[in-house]
């Protein structure tokens, strides 16, 4: 009876249901474009597997309702990213309707359980797939080999088993494969045995396959001239067999660890020409016969050959000459014979770690002259007589086991002689804040440091002195290039480039808990405030920061190497209960009662309904969308937070009634003036239209600037303090650049000179801007007019970028997609690609941006004697040894450290065909390598 009862219902329910939708899609034009997709419909199945979404997950218009993680474009649902939400539940089937998603990623929700669908096989449009630090199990779907456009592809630290599908094989554009941490076992595959293989992921830049249970050998197919691998970590399995000579027909490899297997025979030679390798990992197999001459691997900073069953040989003398080494690890080696004392004299070495349990002897003769960096010599359980130091003493000298600390000798009582383990943990400090503590205290989770506590929910943020929830994390690095943790200054790079590039005042990040784990990966916790007196983060900036984390937006210094991080829960101030219904028969009559009540409402009112939603939206998300000035009303200047809405008679005055002597530029818009605010006290600069400008084209690049620059906040973007919008007049004010622009810098007329490293920073600074837009805003914004007279420059010559009246905010994301626009811009900084497809993107952006970068180095104009500046570096380029002529002569007289790295970069950002340009967070990248080598 009861079964009955609830078919009748839903047999009610679902008529109703065609009803309605009958009448929406043929009845009301309006209601049907809104859902002209089934993408609302996917996500809310996918929703309903789901418990604590957050809750701006509301309503039956996600894109309207500006769902946290989601963006739209033309009705299609192209990115979902919710990372560190606290969401807990399966991943539904539904998903893979979604195939309108360019950008998945759904990391560091730990109650995300079970399988993932193969309906991801769908996402045919699909770029980054990105699910770190989640609960999943079962097996990686073959079906995710249909992802032809797929260029990173990360399921680490998760609990997924059975083998790699040799259908990744098929993502041919794929630069990152991450599957480490999870319980994957089976072999390696390659095309010659199953259609298909890692062998053909020519692209692919990094391999990371480590701390699994993969077995079989190394197939030598895999590795060919054809790649362009950089990291390849297989470490902690169960591989067997003979390393293959294939290894040696990679040149662009930089980081080898195949540690913690059961690798057996001899270690291929040819290895040895690998030039560009900086660490090898071999410790911990079977590896058999000598230890080959590694010389030729000039740049090798971190060598680990452990335990391993070499046969005895003399203490190599070619390590000496290994210039950049910072770390030797050769326990149980077999080495005989003395310690080569030009060792110690290696610039860069650190820590000769654990040469111990060989059978090195004679006299230990340490001479350190050469080397102000070494910490600590371990030669425990050898053969050693005697020691000899000349040179700077250390503390860190580890002999005990050997004969020169037997009871009789001379040292037996010396430190060196005494069995000591040294801890590497190291925790960095904060500014204190006194006793204070903060009184809401929360259980400690363990995560980060084992059993020690280390956190509380509610911390006292060493910026501010006030309690708040900092997000928490572990940041693994998985192949540093180094293993003394008392560098300071190292420690403090590492907490500088997490401030600058995710955004953070210094203050605001505090590094804990540095210390190695047992695969000698390097394991940092970091705690993130959030800004101001904040208690609390908000979703979209977690959000934010965990998407910079997970897609590797973020880059660390490189002597960090490749990372991972895990996050700590986040737990927000607004949790979301579930409403989920106790039984079928409620959820049935719930239902039919809804869609009853919808029907009766009418369905000409629903169609209002969504109208007036949609028109809401644009207006929350543009407030100068409905300042036209066709009405007295509308002419009103609406209220934007942080900017203030002067007077034309307020700002007459500061700037003595515009007077000549208060001029500082001029431009197409009009001139800018310096003035003084009268109840502040601060200056500023005010750019005020000409009345030639005051059309409809100036009007909506003046609203467009101030909407920009209401909504974005960086120290490399100038800072819009406020606007005047009537009387006739249109001004905008902002922040005060005391030394101009870089413009006034590069013309030869002013007679302003920069030396090379200052003409550098300030390129990091504008580029840093840039990155921010490009991939931190929410939406993306891309400048479109890039330019040296566009980059101020403050009292201590920090690049600021300015003028966002062309600017456009970009639906599509970083490295998505493009926009079709008419074409605006500044002669010679305009990207040529657009004028024959007239498709903007971010890369339009840095094409201009390498236009500046070769003013930096020519102080040419754009056009100069007929010629672009493109074409005239090109063709000095094309007549070797020519390119001095087109230098600024100023610079001649310097050594311009990185001069050739920089102006490559330049030329790469200028490249005819956007594809090939980097993005610009690739050129902070490599600005901050060209600035670090000055130092």
């Amino acid at each position: 009876m009861a079964s009955a009862s609830y078919s009748s219902l839903f047999f009610l329910l679902y008529s109703s249901l065609f009803i309605l939708l009958y009448t929406v899609v043929f009845l009301c034009p309006e209601a049907a474009a809104l859902s002209k997709t089934l993408d609302v419909q996917m996500l809310m199945a996918v929703k309903s597997k789901w418990q604590n979404t957050p809750p701006t997950w509301e309503g039956s218009d996600p894109c309207s309702s500006q769902w946290n993680g989601l963006v739209c474009t033309a009705s299609r649902i192209t990115s979902l990213t919710l990372s560190s939400m606290n969401l807990s539940g399966t991943l539904a089937t539904e998903i893979g309707f979604l195939n309108g998603l360019q950008s998945l990623d759904l990391s560091y929700n730990k109650e995300l359980i079970g399988p993932i669908p193969s309906t991801l096989g769908n996402l045919i449009n699909l770029e980054s797939l990105v699910l770190i630090g989640c609960g999943f199990t079962g097996h990686i779907p073959h079906e995710l080999g249909n992802l032809q456009k797929l260029t990173f592809l990360d399921l680490s630290s998760n609990n997924f088993s059975g083998p790699i599908p040799p259908s990744v094989g098929n993502l041919t554009k794929l630069r990152l494969l991450d599957l480490a941490k999870n319980q994957l076992s089976g072999s390696l595959p390659v095309s010659s045995l199953n259609g298909s293989g890692l062998d053909r992921l020519i692209n692919a830049q990094h391999f990371h396959l480590n701390s699994n249970g993969l077995s079989g050998s190394i197939p030598a197919d895999i590795f060919h001239s054809d790649m362009q691998l950089i990291h390849v970590l297989f470490d902690s399995n169960a591989l067997v067999g003979e390393i293959p000579l294939t290894f040696g027909h990679v040149p662009t490899l930089e980081v080898i660890r195949l540690d913690g297997n059961f690798l057996e025979g001899p270690i291929p030679s040819n290895i040895g020409k690998l030039k560009n390798v900086n660490e090898l990992h071999l410790s911990n197999n079977n590896l058999s016969g000598t230890i080959p001459d590694l010389s030729g691997m000039n740049r090798l900073q971190y060598i680990d050959l452990s335990n391993n069953s070499f046969e005895a040989s003399e203490a190599l003398e070619w390590f000496g000459s290994l210039e950049q080494l910072t770390t030797l690890i050769l326990e149980n080696g077999s080495l005989i014979g003395p310690v080569p004392s030009k060792l110690f004299c290696l610039p860069q070495l650190e820590t000769v770690r654990r040469l111990r349990n060989n059978d090195l002897n004679g006299t230990l003769k340490v001479d350190t002259k050469g080397s102000s960096q070494l910490q600590l010599i371990d030669l425990e359980n050898n053969l050693i007589t005697g020691l000899s130091v000349t040179g700077e003493t250390y503390t860190n000298l580890m002999l005990s086991g050997n004969p020169a600390c037997d009871k009789n000798s001379e040292l037996v009582n010396s430190k060196a002689c005494q069995a000591e383990t040294t801890e590497f943990f190291y925790a960095a400090g904060s500014k204190t804040c006194g006793d204070k503590t903060c009184s809401r205290d929360f259980s400690a989770n363990p995560d980060i440091c084992g059993d020690k506590t280390c956190r509380e929910d509610f911390r006292v943020n060493p910026e501010t002195c006030e309690c708040a929830v900092p997000y928490e994390g572990k940041l693994e690095f998985r192949a540093p290039s180094f293993s003394d943790l008392s560098n300071v200054s190292r420690v403090e790079k590492l907490k500088n480039s997490l401030c600058t590039q995710l955004n953070f005042s210094e203050g605001a990040v505090s590094i804990c808990c540095m210390s190695f784990d047992s695969h000698y990966y390097l394991n940092i916790g970091v705690q993130l405030f959030p800004f101001g007196n904040k208690p609390f983060f908000e979703r979209a900036e977690i959000i934010r920061i965990g998407f910079a984390l997970s897609n590797k937006i973020y880059n660390p210094p490189d002597e960090f190497g490749t990372f991972s991080f895990t996050a700590i829960s986040y737990y927000f101030t607004d949790p979301r209960e579930s409403k989920g219904l106790s039984s079928e028969a409620k959820f049935g009559i719930s239902s039919v009662a809804a869609v009853l009540a919808l029907v009766i409402a009418g369905v000409g009112g629903y169609a209002f309904r969504q109208k007036w939603r949609a028109e809401k939206a644009i207006k929350l998300s543009k407030p100068f969308a409905s300042w036209r000035g066709d009405s007295p009303e509308s002419k009103r200047p609406p209220k934007v937070d942080g900017v203030r809405c002067f007077s034309f008679r307020e700002l007459n005055r500061c700037t003595n009634y515009f007077s000549e002597d208060h001029k500082i530029g001029s431009g197409g818009y009009g001139m800018v003036y310096r003035g003084t605010l009268n109840d502040v006290s601060q200056v500023v600069a005010i750019k005020r239209a000409k009345k030639g400008s005051l059309q409809v084209q100036g009007a909506a690049e003046f609203k467009n600037e101030i909407e920009v620059l209401s909504r974005i906040h960086h120290k490399n973007l100038v800072k819009l303090t406020g606007f005047c919008f009537g009387d006739g007049e249109q001004m905008l004010v902002y922040e005060y650049m005391p030394n101009g622009s870089l413009a006034d810098y590069l013309s030869e007329k002013s007679g302003k000179q920069l030396d090379w490293r200052k003409r550098i920073v300030i390129a990091l600074g504008a580029a840093r801007g840039l990155t921010y837009l490009h991939e931190y805003a929410n939406p993306p914004i891309i400048h479109r007019d890039v330019k040296s007279s566009n980059i101020l420059l403050d009292e201590n010559f920090n690049a600021k970028v300015s003028d966002f009246g062309l600017s456009k905010l970009s639906v599509y994301g970083k490295e998505i997609g493009h926009m079709t626009v008419s074409a605006k811009g500044t002669p010679g900084y305009m990207d040529p690609e657009f004028f024959t497809t007239y498709e903007l993107s971010e890369k339009s952006d840095v094409y201009s941006f390498g236009v500046v970068l070769l003013e930096i180095i020519t102080a040419k104009g754009v056009f100069e004697d007929g010629q672009h500046i493109v074409q005239t570096v090109k063709k000095k380029l094309e007549e070797k040894g020519q390119m001095r002529e087109v230098m600024d002569p100023f610079l001649r007289g310097e050594s311009c450290m990185g001069f050739e790295s920089f102006l490559n970069m330049a030329m790469r950002c200028v490249e005819e065909s956007a594809a090939r340009r980097p993005v610009m967070s690739d050129v902070v990248r490599d600005l901050e390598s060209i600035l670090t080598a000055l130092h």
